[in-house]
């Protein structure tokens, strides 16, 4: 704990604030997680962020046998898309999913576009990138048909790989059909777990089995020691000019690669020297090669932006300034936010943009990223250099936010003058009381409010916009979640 000095003289009546709030949830029923998350003093951090890259899994199998029903009944809602429409553009490749109190990253190919002709080709191809960048594969057979030619095609990629695999029988919806699944050990993936995505039958014996090869931590999503050079990730969507910007900050005398094993095709990291100093890009290999040019493109340039930033600490997100802003180009920052990595925005191609171009751009910031008011900006040109010294100070003022901690005592001060002075709206004749507030971790800041009742999100995003006003975090994503305790009976 800080002691006051003259350049701190609100300290002291800022933790006697905090301590009387304190004091005063004696008088509420706290968890064994609440008193832990309490009794930690200012400066640690409580590890409530995942501590390494969560392990991915990926879902792969040929078109119609349930991967997406399969994925849904994991998850435990209805998120991924269930018609395999060809040419269908997915929302999200990778979803968060928990068993047995394990959490993993779960990618769902099952949006594949596809062509009659193809289709053999299709599926391995499509199999590939996703066991590229997992750690464990859940390949998906329909029981009910056999094992076909398509099938026997992903099967080779899996040996290939090396990766463990774990083979899912589906539509075994009764004891009469799991000698169906039996019949699946013809394969060579060793015993095939009987289950039936449409209603769960066999889901928790198969999840079981998939944890049991899946590792604690990512070994693709690149684990890398405190320290050393800080972690960037270029993102965008394709032929926003991620490869000329990488190009030019790597310039022809200074690359350094490096080669992270871990994958069938290795990715690539470049060690890039901006503003005097050194910088880790990470994942360039997906850049380097143009993926954009190869079929699958935004099945795997998704998932390649998600592995990416499981290594990152930072995402630059390159936005085409001379075309306007498209929902792909939100759909990336949006994946930057999920991730929970600090943000800055480049407009690049910007010495190419007359007036009345930048006048429609700056309309479409204010409409399309209003919710990303707080990532700094910068306007470059990834093809001459131009400005590409402004993304230092940009990146350096985002990584600082990402690591701020708000002490307890400020924290709580604010809080109470926040709620003097604006109190949670009266719902069906009761007012919820803000009790206390503690920032849990850092990377990014998260706080946790604990509260006699539930409060609107309106209410949350409206603590949120506070918070940055007073305590900045430009450049980092904010989380602020609401723990409602009631006061304990005597």
């Amino acid at each position: 704990m800080s002691h006051p000095t003259d350049d701190q003289p609100d300290e002291q009546p800022d933790e006697m604030v905090a301590t009387g709030l304190r004091a005063g949830l004696d008088d509420y029923d706290l968890s064994d997680e609440d008193l832990s998350l309490l009794q930690r003093g200012d400066g640690d951090d409580l590890g409530l962020a995942p501590q390494g890259p969560l392990p991915v899994l990926a879902v792969v199998g040929r078109p119609n046998v349930g991967k997406s029903t399969l994925v849904n009944r994991i998850l435990g809602r209805r998120e991924a898309v269930v018609e395999d429409v060809p040419g269908v553009t997915r929302d999200r490749v990778t979803y968060e999913a928990e068993w047995s109190g394990r959490r993993f990253l779960l990618v769902d190919t099952g949006g594949w576009e596809r062509d009659v002709t193809g289709i053999h080709l299709r599926v391995a191809e499509q199999a590939e990138i996703a066991i590229e960048l997992a750690d464990a594969v859940l390949f998906v057979v329909d029981a009910t048909v056999g094992a076909t030619d398509t099938d026997e095609a992903v099967v080779r990629v899996l040996r290939r790989s090396g990766k463990p695999v774990v083979l899912a029988a589906n539509k075994v919806d009764d004891a009469r059909t799991e000698a169906d699944a039996a019949m699946l050990w013809s394969l060579g993936l060793g015993e095939p777990q009987p289950v039936s995505a449409l209603h769960g039958r066999g889901s928790g014996d198969m999840l079981d089995a998939v944890l049991a090869v899946l590792p604690e931590q990512s070994a693709v999503g690149g684990q890398y020691a405190e320290g050393g050079p800080r972690r960037v990730a270029l993102v965008g969507r394709p032929n926003v000019g991620k490869s000329s910007l990488l190009n030019k900050a790597v310039g022809s005398e200074r690359v350094v690669v490096d080669d992270v094993a871990g994958t069938t095709r290795d990715p690539v990291d470049e060690l890039v020297e901006l503003g005097g100093r050194i910088w880790r890009f990470v994942d360039t290999a997906g850049i380097r090669r143009r993926v954009h040019q190869t079929r699958g493109a935004d099945f795997y340039a998704s998932l390649r932006t998600q592995t990416a930033l499981e290594k990152a600490e930072v995402a630059v997100v390159l936005i085409d300034a001379g075309t306007p802003i498209t929902e792909q180009d939100v759909r990336v920052v949006q994946q930057v936010i999920d991730a929970g990595r600090a943000l800055v925005i480049a407009y690049n191609k910007w010495d190419t943009i007359d007036e009345e171009r930048r006048y429609y751009l700056e309309r479409e910031i204010e409409t399309e990223l209003v919710q990303v008011q707080w990532a700094p900006r910068v306007n470059i040109s990834a093809l001459t250099g131009r400005h590409l010294d402004r993304l230092v100070p940009a990146l350096d003022q985002a990584l600082e936010s990402w690591d701020s901690r708000v002490p307890t005592g400020r924290l709580n001060t604010f809080m109470g003058e926040l709620v003097a002075a604006h109190p949670h709206p009266v719902r069906g004749g009761k007012q919820p009381r803000v009790l206390f507030a503690t920032q849990a971790s850092t990377r990014p800041p998260r706080f946790v409010v604990f509260a006699s009742g539930f409060l609107e999100a309106g209410y949350r995003r409206f603590i949120e916009r506070r918070l940055r006003e007073t305590f900045g975090f430009v450049g980092t994503p904010i989380e602020v979640s609401v723990r409602v305790r009631e006061k304990r009976r005597k």
